[in-house]
This record gives C-alpha cells, sequence and structure tokens, in this order.
C-alpha cells in the first residue's frame, strides 16, 4: 500500500482572516494571530488507515530548536509542552479538516507546516507550506491583549492617522496614511531580518520575537539607518534636500517602505520625527501590537542628562547655537500597550518607542519601551530609556546670557515650560486628546516637583531635598534676582505667511520705582527644532517706564524680509533681551516663536459619498503672496496611490480651484491628502476622511 501521503492543502483562508481579523492583508498567504486557533483541509491519497497516527511539526527561523522555542511537534489531541496542539475535525474519506492552535506567547513570523505520519515504526513527513503567525490584541493571554474593541480597531486595522504638529499654542492637525494592510507583510517581517540584532545572533533574535518589548526595540532601532545600513529613513534637519525628498513632502508610510524595499533596503532620504513616528506605527500594527502616535509640544532633548535644558543668547539677545541641548517646538513618537513582567504589573499598559535617532542607546540609535507611568513617578533607572523621554516631557529649561569675554549669566529658570500638550488622536474620530496628565503631574504642583527631585536623586545617586541646588549650578526661579520687570510679545493680528508681521512687545513696570530699559531685539527664521535658519531682524531701542507704568513697543517684520529665508516649517523666533539701566546687569529675556498660517487648502466633499460610484470633490488652493508664483503641482493622495496634477501659474493673492474625480472601492473611512508646492513655497497640506457608505 502506498504511504499516506497529502496531495493537495486548503488554508481556508476566508474563514481564517475573519476570524483572526487578517482579512484586509493584501498578502496571499495564511495570516493569524497567536494563542487562537485556526483550520486547515487536507486531501489524501487513500483514506487514513487504522494505527496511521498523524501529528504536525512548526518550525521558525534559520536554526529551529526545541529549546528556543523555535519548532514544536506535536500530534492530534496531544497537548505538548510546546503550547502547540492540533485536533481532527469532521472528516470524509477524501478530506481531513484540522484544527490548529498556537501558543499565545508563541514566536511571531513565517512558519513552515509538516505533517508527520507514523505508521508502526515507521515515521515520514510532508512539507504543507508556509503560515504568518502575529501578534494578538484580541487574545487575553497575549501580552498585546487589548480589551477594548473600539480601541483595538483604533490602535490595530485603522490605517488612517491624525499626527499634532505645530507648537503648544496653534496646534495642527496633519493627515497620515499607514497602510499597514497594503502589501507590507514581507517588507516588516524582512526588516526583522535585516536587524543588527539578528546579524550578531539569528538564531536567539528569532526566539525573542514572541516578546513584544523586544520586537518593539528593534523595530525603532531599524526606523532609523543611523546605525545600520539597512534601516529604514535618514533623518536630515537642516541645509538642502536637493535631489533627495523634503520630509514634509510625505504623507504616508507605504510609499516609504515600499520605495527602501524597491533600493535593496537602502536607507530613504530624508526622514524627520513625525515620519519615522509614523512608519513604526504601520510597522508595529502590521505585526499586530497596539499602536498609536503621540506629539509632544515643548520638547526637550537633554544630551548630558541633567534634567536641565540650556539655552544661550548673546548680548543683544540672539539666540547661539552653542549648547547640545535643545528644545523642539514639538516632537513626535509612538505610544504601544503591552504588559512589563520585566517591571511589575503597575507598569503594564502604554509604552513609549522612539524611532528618531537622538541619541544612542546601550550603543545603537534605539528607543524605549519605556513605561508611560515609570515616566511619570520619575523612576528614571528603569529600562528602556526613561530618563530621555522623562527629560523630553520635564526638564527644567536655563537660558543664560553670554558676554564678549565669554562669561554667563543665567537669567531664567522655567520649570513648567517643557513638555505641553501632550496630544493622541482620538479613538474613532479625527479629534484632538490631551494625555499630558499621563505622563507628569500638574505642573506647579507639589507632586510634580516631588517626582522631579526623586528623578534628580536618581541620577545623581542621592536624596535631593527641596529647594536643591540644580545639576546647571543655579537655584530654581524663586531665588532668582527679579529684574523688576515684565514683558511678553503679543501678536497685533493673526501672523499670515505672505503678509507683513505686527507684533507689540508689552513691558510693565512692577515697581514703584522709574525704570531706564534697553531693549536689544532680534528675529531669526527657524526650524521645528528651533535651530536659527536665518536673522531676519536686528534693532535696539529704550523705553522709559514710571512707577507701575506699561507700555507698547511695536514690532514689524515685512514679508519682503523673511520671505525667501523660511523653511517649509514657516517659522520665526522673536526675542527681546530688557536690560534694566543702572541695576547691576539685571535683565530679562522675552521671546516668542511664531508659526505663520497657510491659506488653507480647501477641499470640498459631497454629502453622500457610497461604494463603487464616481464622487467629484472640490480641491481650492491659493497663493498667499504679493506676487506672482509658477510651476505650481497639486499631489493629491488616496490611500497609497497618488495623482500628481500641474496648474497653471497664480497672479498674487489668487485662489482656483480643480475637481477631482475618483471611486472609492471599499465602504468605511477614507482618508484624501492634497499637497500644493510653488516655486516660492512648498508642501501645503490640507486632508479630509471621507465616510464612504456601503452601496
Amino acid at each position: 500500500m502506498a504511504d499516506l501521503t497529502p496531495t493537495h492543502i486548503s488554508w481556508q483562508p476566508s474563514v481564517n482572516a475573519a476570524n483572526h481579523h487578517t482579512d484586509r492583508y493584501a498578502n496571499t498567504e495564511l495570516t493569524v494571530r497567536r494563542g487562537q486557533p485556526f483550520s486547515i483541509t487536507l486531501y489524501f491519497n487513500r483514506p487514513r488507515q487504522n494505527g496511521e497516527s498523524l501529528g504536525f511539526v512548526t518550525e521558525i527561523g534559520p536554526s529551529p530548536s526545541e529549546s528556543h522555542r523555535t519548532r514544536a511537534a506535536f500530534s492530534l489531541s496531544e497537548a505538548g509542552g510546546s503550547g502547540w496542539s492540533a485536533a481532527q475535525g469532521p472528516s470524509d474519506s477524501a478530506a481531513m479538516n484540522f484544527t490548529i492552535a498556537s501558543p499565545a506567547n508563541a514566536v511571531i513570523g513565517r512558519y513552515n507546516l509538516t505533517l508527520r505520519v507514523t505508521a508502526g515504526n515507521k515515521i515520514f513527513s510532508r512539507y504543507l507550506g508556509q503560515f504568518v503567525l502575529l501578534f494578538n490584541p484580541w487574545c487575553p493571554g497575549d501580552d498585546v491583549y487589548m480589551s477594548n474593541e473600539n480601541e483595538r480597531q483604533e490602535y490595530v486595522l485603522n490605517e488612517n492617522g491624525i499626527i499634532f504638529v505645530g507648537n503648544a499654542r496653534y496646534i495642527e492637525a496633519r493627515g497620515w496614511y499607514y497602510g499597514q494592510f497594503q502589501d507590507l507583510l514581507n517588507i516588516c517581517l524582512t526588516m526583522l531580518d535585516l536587524s543588527l540584532y539578528y546579524r550578531q545572533d539569528p538564531a536567539m533574535d528569532v526566539s525573542r520575537r514572541g516578546d513584544p518589548k523586544y520586537v518593539g526595540r528593534v523595530i525603532s532601532s531599524m526606523i532609523n539607518g543611523n546605525d545600520n545600513d539597512n534601516g529604514v529613513l535618514l533623518g536630515k534637519w537642516q541645509g538642502s534636500f536637493h535631489s533627495h525628498e523634503n520630509p514634509s513632502r510625505w504623507d504616508g508610510s507605504v510609499v516609504i517602505l515600499k520605495k527602501w524595499r524597491q533600493d535593496n533596503y537602502r536607507p530613504v532620504q530624508y526622514g524627520q520625527c513625525w515620519v519615522f513616528a509614523g512608519v513604526m506605527c504601520t510597522v508595529l500594527r502590521c505585526l499586530g501590537i497596539p499602536t498609536r502616535l503621540v506629539s509632544n509640544f515643548n520638547s526637550a532633548h537633554d544630551v548630558d542628562r541633567n534634567l536641565s535644558i540650556d539655552k544661550y543668547y548673546d548680548s543683544s539677545g540672539r539666540s547661539l547655537n552653542i549648547s547640545k541641548d535643545s528644545t523642539w517646538d514639538y516632537h513626535v513618537w509612538n505610544e504601544s500597550w503591552f504588559i512589563r513582567p520585566d517591571l511589575g504589573r503597575a507598569y503594564n499598559g502604554w509604552q513609549v518607542l522612539d524611532a528618531t535617532p537622538q541619541e544612542q542607546s546601550r550603543g545603537i540609535f534605539q528607543c524605549g519601551p519605556a513605561s508611560v507611568l515609570a515616566i511619570k513617578e520619575g523612576e528614571v533607572n528603569l529600562d528602556y530609556d526613561t530618563l530621555f523621554v522623562y527629560s523630553e516631557v520635564n526638564a527644567d529649561c536655563n537660558r543664560w546670557i553670554v558676554y564678549n569675554d565669554g562669561s554667563k549669566r543665567r537669567v531664567y529658570c522655567d520649570t513648567e515650560i517643557i513638555g505641553r500638550s501632550i496630544s493622541t488622536k482620538a479613538v474613532g474620530s479625527n479629534g484632538r486628546v490631551d494625555i499630558t496628565a499621563n505622563y507628569k503631574y500638574p505642573e506647579g504642583s507639589s507632586e510634580e516637583r516631588q517626582v522631579y527631585r526623586k528623578a534628580l536623586g536618581k541620577i545623581l545617586g542621592i536624596s535631593v531635598t527641596e529647594g536643591h541646588t540644580d545639576s546647571s549650578g543655579g537655584r530654581s526661579s524663586e531665588t532668582m534676582r527679579n529684574p523688576g520687570i515684565a514683558g511678553k510679545f503679543k501678536l497685533a493680528e493673526p501672523p499670515v505667511f505672505g503678509k507683513d508681521i505686527n507684533l507689540v512687545l508689552v513691558l510693565n513696570n512692577l515697581s514703584s520705582d522709574r525704570k531706564s530699559i534697553r531693549v536689544d531685539m532680534s528675529a531669526s527664521t527657524i526650524l521645528y527644532t528651533r535651530r536659527a535658519v536665518a536673522e531676519i531682524l536686528k534693532a535696539a531701542t529704550s523705553v522709559e517706564l514710571g512707577p507701575k507704568q506699561g507700555k507698547h513697543v511695536r514690532v514689524k517684520i515685512p514679508y519682503t524680509h523673511y520671505g525667501k529665508y523660511l523653511t517649509t516649517d514657516k517659522r520665526i523666533q522673536v526675542t527681546a533681551l530688557c536690560e534694566v539701566m543702572r541695576s547691576h546687569g539685571l535683565k530679562l529675556l522675552v521671546e516668542k516663536t511664531i508659526i505663520l498660517e497657510d491659506t488653507n487648502i480647501i477641499i470640498k466633499v459631497p454629502r453622500r459619498v457610497v461604494v463603487n460610484r464616481a464622487v467629484s470633490l472640490e480641491i481650492s488652493y491659493a497663493n498667499p503672496l504679493p506676487e506672482p508664483v509658477s510651476r505650481c503641482v497639486l499631489l493629491v493622495t488616496l490611500m497609497n496611490q497618488q495623482v500628481k496634477i500641474n496648474l497653471a501659474r497664480l497672479a498674487p493673492r489668487e485662489r482656483s480651484k480643480i475637481y477631482f474625480e475618483f471611486t472609492p472601492r471599499r465602504a468605511g473611512p477614507l482618508q484624501l491628502q492634497v499637497d500644493f508646492s510653488c516655486d516660492k513655497f512648498s508642501h501645503v497640506k490640507g486632508f479630509v476622511t471621507i465616510a464612504v457608505a456601503p452601496a
């Protein structure tokens, strides 16, 4: 009699994909989630005889072994020590149905499945094929289990995202298409195999891929190409982007990841923080880890790790780029949801992962996972990189004047400015949710200062008491010499790109004595990282203030001064260094960052949009400048499909419009993004989320 041999296998793709929430993946091989059974049907060359027993073998990685949990052999209805099991369902002589179940902590990735037939003392194997196993947020035993279905829909299955940018006083929403189901699964799995961890020890690396904190850390190292020739993106924050892509050009992850594969896994040029975060969110959601984007406004980069951000100015108030520390208007990172058995149950939940290459962690540009609760409680010694993230949201900010002889004096300490309006997209809508309270106690509260002292004590290895001299060498702002005046910049009108900027420096004498004030003012175009690009204004004046008197100093920055020096960030920083004369050098530093408002792209959508029916949108765009613009281009992106539309030149202040027609192929939310560029400015963005109704 011929050996019992399978002639055909049905992976039952429709049933398995629906049960495992994997029906939207574009790849054709079976894709299922761990900790949950899946079904297959085997067709044989003849009926199975008594005395013939069946079993299965699953293997993953280059050197599968049972000790590494990368190989499992299991017979029907026998629960082996591996946690894998198989059972036979209702069958007939021609076909046999099997249910295979993986453990909830199984290694994720691409498995080989083999049938093992035992007949008497004869054992032979038949290779059946491959399947992909993913993390399972629907399985209570999985480390990434998330109990709320609406949150699973948002953080695992939603392909459309919102990134919050701007600054703490002017928060803008930008669309981003994650596209985790758009034929990216093979790319994401290849990414794991290209990591430095895999190169160092392939078998050990694969064996650890059942742990989401390990996978998240590896992915954070792979999204940037700073210390890996095969990283996805290179970062660039200044200079020309000539012959490569300006980071502002990107609207989603799919085109970046596919370009990375197309270029034989060489880093794509270029990315900045929101691009790194957007791509990492795509990869982690694709692998099944619930993930979201988080924007931190006034985000600190504390290079010397002393919980103090030091900024320096010359004696006329111009910002000096001499400190390694920096404060970015905003920084975007990821949070992923999983448990932390290494830290204890209290630290389960959201974990920070950051792929932007800022500092090396254990010799590699990677960051996290850092427990959000550990950050809030100042537990800066806990794994991984909790100190770095704590500084991003809660460092103190010190400002110094550097004199011509090289001496410096601290003029200001702000304990509350860092880590404002920490934001993420709402579940089920495009709204913004403020999650600052997840990261720290209210600014100015005794709990917040107590946690700060606790964190500083862990760094210094001592107990830090109230009033302790900080590591910058000065005391807190309450004990610094008060110049007796107050000042702030106020905009006289909204600052619009293409128009003159009018603002007012409001100075108030807080004392009963007359004061003579020398005011040195400067303005520079800056990047969102607050690094100066070009100085566009320098002026000095004197102001006489009577007792308790206030005065306004008007400041005008014409478009002709700033227009050609703006970057796509469209930011200007204005500073005023106010010195009280005859006061032994008492000074007040006043600073304001201005974001110039773009003339809006307006997208008008019909009241009802139905799947498989053509729809026409009206897209209007404008030239906000007092001069004509040419080489106008509109990029319209739907999912990962992009259409480039060349437009006629626009006269000064002219608005125009086009009609864009498309046919949606799937019901549900659909994000459409618009990007407008010309010879005088680039990458003005607009987006809309369209609710596509079923037919």
